[in-house]
């Protein structure tokens, strides 16, 4: 199909990208890698009056160290991420996530800022941003402000992005030594949508499990944290104990790649892989 028409503008830094969006009011949408909203676009789900390029903004993809965390600028493409010797050391859950998401043409476009500002609840980042505790830089004519992944999605689709801002960085804490992690998820295809897609963090003191955090991916309107399960693991539970409490808050949606009924059952054991992987 062809897109409706819409106004287009490249944005020739991230000021310019800010006057641009707020010209345009609310029927304005920014282009970052494209991955996703192209075939929005095409297929008339999205009809901006007005489109802004950010992808001329090479200022906007790097990977830094900022002492307690590392700072990933929004247009830092997957691929980037995935390759990182600074994020696989630090954060590798990140780059190891990266490294699964689409194919390698979709890697090579797509960028973190564009999959977290979508806000698509079946995409993988998003659940993990959730269990790493990442945090978002946005950025508008009133100047900058931080979002906790926590509060950053809000529904499908929809984040806390307010009219006018501009994500411009990523920050993902650096994860201790002792931190296991695991991403898993259950697709039909390499470069499907994950069916359920299970984020595990286990924080350990003294080779005890002290913690855990569990984002999950399609189990609901917006990437959830399997609060259950989490207090399951740190209080002692097994792997097998603390997944079968995965679904507790969730509400899995039905589509062609399965019922409701079939994605809880799948979290379920995608849970318990992850569980397993992140306690070994």
């Amino acid at each position: 199909m062809i897109p409706a028409p819409f106004d287009y503008d490249v944005a020739e830094s991230v000021d310019h990208a800010i006057d641009l969006v707020a010209e345009g009011g609310g029927d304005t949408k920014l282009l970052a890698g494209g991955q996703s909203l192209i075939p929005a676009l095409k297929l008339r789900i999205a009809r901006p009056a007005k489109l802004v390029d950010l992808g001329r903004l090479a200022d906007l993809a790097y990977v830094k160290d900022d002492g307690t965390h590392i700072a990933i600028g929004a247009l830092t493409r997957h691929a980037t991420v995935a390759s990182d010797s600074l994020i696989s050391e630090h954060c590798g859950i990140v780059s190891h996530t990266a490294g699964q998401i689409g194919d390698p043409q979709v890697r090579s476009r797509g960028t973190l800022g564009g999959t977290l500002a979508h806000g698509d609840p079946a995409s993988d980042m998003p659940a993990v941003m959730l269990a790493v505790g990442a945090e978002l830089v946005v950025r508008s004519k009133d100047g900058e402000r931080t979002i906790s992944a926590d509060e950053f999605f809000t529904g499908v689709f929809e984040t806390a992005l307010d009219e006018g801002e501009v994500l411009t960085e990523v920050r993902v804490p650096k994860l201790a030594g002792s931190t296991g992690w695991a991403y898993v998820k259950a697709h039909r295809r390499a470069q499907d949508w994950a069916t359920v897609g299970v984020a595990v963090l286990v924080h350990r003191d003294n080779g005890n499990v002290a913690g855990a955090s569990i984002g999950l991916v399609n189990m609901g309107g917006t990437p959830l944290r399997a609060r259950a399960a989490e207090d399951a693991l740190a209080g002692g539970s097994s792997a097998a104990d603390a997944a079968a409490l995965v679904t507790e808050g969730a509400e899995p949606p039905s589509d062609h790649a399965g019922s409701s009924e079939y994605r809880a059952h799948l979290a379920k054991v995608v849970a318990r892989r992850a569980l397993e992987q992140a306690l070994s």
